[in-house]
């Protein structure tokens, strides 16, 4: 191997056109890093946003920065010779960027604490696409709603990339799932295992819901029709409502203070576990879980990918092949 890789990089922030590639230093391992051969990584709504400048973009100290939060590759390298993960393995897993450099390149350096071993059932696509979407989703289905059998839960954007993986978790755990899309997508989400859908576009949520529910996932905010606020009209008392993209609501605390106290409300943030993503991979290879891929571009077309998940209308997740 050289020291150099191939690599997408960004060097100021601005539209999809500043996605560039060029040859970078390969990223060195220190203390628990493992370094990965990656070959396919996913778009986030997160890595559009931190490239035109929001998003985690402030924590950016130095450019070329490389964009990509998640990756599906082998082993090329590992910290020690009894390190859970040596090379050749096949593993799939999450970067914390900026504090390391992104996946969209030949290889990552990161924690072996963030790595779990590739679903054999999925591709390397698949796989690639898989982590930050469905870490998100465990985070607040599993970990801070603790949903259970007789929960009803809400989940808003139910098609996209956290919301496909939702609604199969809270379905997996026993919840009625009650989950809002688009009419093309209705179908989508009942093969997910929706027992209820709506269309947002023609069917108001708080109209078409009858009986209050426990929790609301809110993966949308008021950033669009104010439905974050319209979500409190739907949850019981002492109900819960999670609202994951940030800066999208910054009132929530506040309005639901003064609607109904008794509601509780959180905002979301996730950890790269890589104990998480293998419970995860298990579910996938046992068939309760699948990562749906709406279209898959090759490393030199990202650009592409960026406008496509900017335009905000993605069934699942957007795969990137980097090898």
């Amino acid at each position: 191997m050289t020291d150099l890789m191939r690599a997408c990089v960004v060097s100021e922030f601005g539209g999809s056109e500043v996605l560039q590639f060029d040859e970078v230093p390969r990223p060195y391992i220190a203390n628990s890093d493992t370094l990965v051969r990656v070959k396919a990584t996913g778009v986030n709504p997160i890595d559009v946003k931190t490239r035109s400048g929001k998003g985690v973009s402030r924590f950016i100290d130095r450019f070329p920065w490389i964009p990509g939060n998640e990756f599906a590759g082998v082993v090329e390298e590992a910290p020690y010779e009894l390190a859970p993960f040596q090379p050749g393995d096949e593993v799939f897993g999450m970067l914390l960027t900026p504090h390391y450099q992104g996946s969209c390149a030949e290889f990552v350096s990161v924690p072996f604490m963030s790595l779990a071993k590739k679903p054999k059932s999925m591709s390397w696509a698949e796989a690639g696409a898989t982590p930050l979407a469905s870490l998100t989703a465990w985070a607040g289905v599993v970990d801070a709603a603790r949903v259970h059998t007789g929960q009803r839960m809400l989940v808003h954007a139910g098609a996209g990339g956290v919301g496909h993986f939702a609604v199969q978790l809270a379905h997996f755990y026993g919840a009625h799932v009650i989950a809002t899309a688009s009419e093309s997508n209705l179908d989508f989400l009942r093969e997910l295992g929706a027992d209820e859908v709506i269309d947002y576009r023609n069917q108001r949520f708080e109209d078409v819901i009858t009986e209050p529910v426990d929790v609301v996932l809110d993966l949308i905010g008021n950033v669009a029709d104010n439905t974050g606020s319209r979500s409190l009209k739907v949850l019981r008392d002492g109900g819960l409502i999670i609202n994951v993209p940030t800066g999208s609501w910054p009132e929530m605390q506040e309005e639901v203070a003064a609607t109904n106290p008794s509601i509780r409300a959180s905002t979301l943030k996730l950890s790269p576990e890589g104990r998480i993503l293998t419970t995860i991979a298990q579910l996938a290879d046992q068939g309760d879980l699948r990562t749906h891929l709406d279209a898959t571009f090759p490393l030199q077309q990202i650009a592409e990918a960026h406008d496509l998940v900017a335009d905000g209308h993605v069934r699942g997740k957007i795969a990137i092949e980097v090898a």
